[in-house]
């Protein structure tokens, strides 16, 4: 048995070939033929999956979002006192927001309306530039109707990623992640870029 389990093992001056015979000697011939289909099959379903990943269906484009206080976004819930002041950027730690922002296809207020940005955020930190944030994007593009979901946390001077939960219509099964990321900071209105990263599962493009 030590013989034959040496002899299985290649020495660093031992070629190729005469390992592969050692094998084939070793085993009976129906187990290698096992080997060698379990082997097949699995190459063909990891040559299928990646190439089916190579295809699913994705969707990224940018929008941008107009946010005018006590006009489209409302300050619901007053944090604590002695916080962070209300600014354009920060609110007192607490504070529950609202909003119904405009979705356009530039950063001009006054370009082509594309969307609806709703929803409701809670300063999450001390220093009043973090909350927690839920919102539903209503969309109306040229190719694509329907809603998506986000939620997580933003951050009011830096960009931050919310994961995709849902969405509707078009958007139906949709994952993926959405960016915000400040444009304009002053002002009454302050205006964020909003960047989609969308994609469609499998069973999702296959039911549509």
């Amino acid at each position: 048995m030590t013989r034959l389990l040496l002899s299985l093992i290649p020495s660093p001056a031992s070629h190729l070939t005469v390992f592969i015979r050692a094998v084939m000697s070793s085993f009976p011939q129906n187990c290698l033929l096992a080997i060698l289909l379990v082997a097949t099959i699995q190459f063909r379903i990891g040559s299928s999956a990646s190439h089916h990943h190579q295809h699913l269906k994705s969707l990224h484009f940018s929008l941008f979002q107009h946010e005018t206080i006590n006009k489209t976004g409302y300050i619901i819930v007053n944090g604590i006192e002695g916080g962070a002041r209300i600014t354009e950027t920060t609110t007192p730690f607490g504070t529950l927001f609202v909003f119904q922002d405009p979705l356009t296809a530039t950063a001009n207020r006054s370009s082509k309306l594309v969307g609806i940005a709703e929803g409701t955020s809670i300063t999450s930190s001390l220093d009043g530039l973090r909350s927690i944030s839920v919102a539903k994007l209503t969309l109306s593009l040229k190719h694509h109707k329907g809603s998506v979901s986000i939620v997580g946390g933003t951050n009011n001077v830096k960009p931050s990623d919310h994961p995709v939960v849902g969405g509707t219509d078009d958007f139906m099964f949709v994952q993926g992640y959405v960016t915000s990321s400040p444009v304009n900071l002053k002002g009454l209105t302050v205006v964020y870029k909003i960047e989609f990263h969308l994609y469609w599962p499998p069973y999702a493009t296959q039911a549509s």
